[in-house]
């Protein structure tokens, strides 16, 4: 296994060099919103991007919403600009759509180029509608995102391949990029990335896929990767968490990039220094979280390029056992130790502790913000079209139940519609992911750590 996740990795590292930084990172204060289908609305790339955030950026409160809804097409999303999306206020707009628009069974039939043909054609004239009102927004910047793939080279049993459906995809998103250069806004693409980890991947398993078993959806692997790939797009590769070099034998800190060293000591075979970093490490989630979820986000890991907390120490002999606050956090040789070591990758740190409960706090933000699209998908999946945008009456509730027998999404929706239909409960749902949040801002502030390596 630990061979097969340094081969992703590697082929992350291979395929994505090339990336310039197309994207400007958030700053202080951004309200970034993800404008997208199912992939984002159940998705979780967004949240593992604030992640990022949350644990590099300490003293950067920023805020990134979900903006998805399943199912939608670019015509879908334009219907709920004003009510769900321009509502949220971004001052950055990350949209991205074609996987719904490029249509799916008809790929198997007799006309499959034709349709294509049409369903890319539909696709972009519903885009210039929206493309019309992006230009509306002088204080928001646009950012033109090429959509995950549909993967049609995995091996996955009881599940038909719609060839050449990517293709179209593949279209829609060349014609976004033009869309970017003709009107001055910023485009990265996750398409062509991840088609290339999968296919070097499936050399090796036919059946490795970065994007779910219905080839549409990535699962915690894939939405990370679109996460490491967003990030790299912002310029973030090859960033480290900190970067510092102890020479034991002068007692002095070579280096400390991103951290501040003090009070370096020798007592003994002890040799022990105060730590105080300007960052914590980024965790990696080892649980395969949400429904029907099967990889978790740490199966491709992205440590070599944006996670590397080193720790490099000189001058020594022997084994050493680290301890960190007092708590052990493993035994390297004096070899190892010159080399230099990521704290990153040490689950037990306290620092790694630390940004563990923020990203807990965040994922049950993550869960309570889902529940909001739930209902923006009631809204603007259902209501709108019977003229009940928005009523959260009596009567929208009647209108949904002579429905709901004839529509599944819908009739799995209805009973928190039920109680998201009444404002109240809206808003201590608000209120209680801004708690959320504020707690998250509150407690990802590095503190002092002291380093003790303890000669055994």
């Amino acid at each position: 296994m630990k061979k097969f996740l340094v081969l992703v990795a590697a082929v992350c590292m291979a395929y994505t060099t090339a990336f310039a930084q197309t994207v400007k990172p958030f700053k202080e204060g951004d309200r970034a919103v993800f404008l997208g289908n199912s992939i984002t609305d159940g998705g979780r790339y967004h949240s593992f991007i604030w992640l990022y955030y949350m644990t590099r950026f300490p003293n950067m409160p920023i805020r990134i919403f979900n903006g998805g809804i399943g199912g939608d097409t670019a015509y879908d999303m334009n219907k709920r600009l004003d009510g769900d999306i321009f509502s949220k206020n971004p001052t950055v707009l990350m949209v991205t759509f074609g996987m719904n628009d490029s249509g799916y069974y008809e790929y198997n039939g007799d006309n499959a180029k034709e349709f294509g043909e049409q369903k890319y054609q539909e696709s972009i004239k519903n885009f210039q509608q929206m493309e019309k009102r992006f230009k509306e927004l002088p204080h928001t910047r646009i950012v033109m995102t090429g959509t995950s793939p549909y993967d049609e080279t995995a091996q996955i049993k009881d599940n038909t391949v719609f060839k050449k459906k990517n293709e179209t995809i593949k279209r829609i998103i060349e014609y976004q990029r033009e869309s970017a250069a003709r009107n001055g806004w910023e485009f990265t693409d996750w398409n062509a990335p991840m088609v290339a980890i999968n296919q070097e991947l499936q050399q090796k398993d036919p059946s490795f896929t970065l994007c779910g078993n219905d080839r549409i959806h990535p699962d915690n692997d894939g939405h990370m990767v679109m996460a490491y790939l967003f990030l790299k797009a912002q310029g973030f590769a090859g960033k480290d968490v900190a970067n510092m070099e102890i020479n034991a034998n002068k007692k002095q800190a070579v280096k400390a990039e991103g951290c501040t060293i003090s009070n370096i000591k020798k007592i003994g075979k002890d040799i022990s220094f105060d730590y105080l970093a300007e960052a914590l490490p980024y965790p990696l989630d080892t649980i395969a979280r949400g429904w029907g979820s099967k990889k978790s986000q740490a199966e491709v890991p992205f440590m070599e390029e944006m996670n590397t907390e080193l720790l490099k120490v000189t001058g020594l002999k022997g084994q050493y056992k680290l301890l960190i606050d007092n708590q052990e956090i493993g035994t390297w040789d004096a070899a190892d130790l010159a080399k230099g070591i990521n704290l990153a990758a040490e689950s037990k740190t306290p620092q790694y502790q630390q940004a563990l409960a923020i990203m807990h706090l965040n994922e049950y933000r993550w869960e309570l913000e889902r529940t909001f699209r739930e209902y923006a998908w009631c809204q603007f999946g259902f209501f709108q079209q019977k003229g009940l945008l928005f009523a959260n009456d009596r009567k929208a509730i009647e209108v949904m139940d002579e429905n709901v027998e004839k529509n599944m999404w819908l009739k799995g929706r209805r009973d928190l519609y039920s109680k998201m239909m009444f404002k109240e409960i809206r808003d201590a749902r608000e209120q209680e992911m801004d708690v959320l949040v504020s707690k998250i801002y509150e407690i990802n502030k590095p503190v002092v750590r002291k380093i003790i390596l303890r000669k055994i």
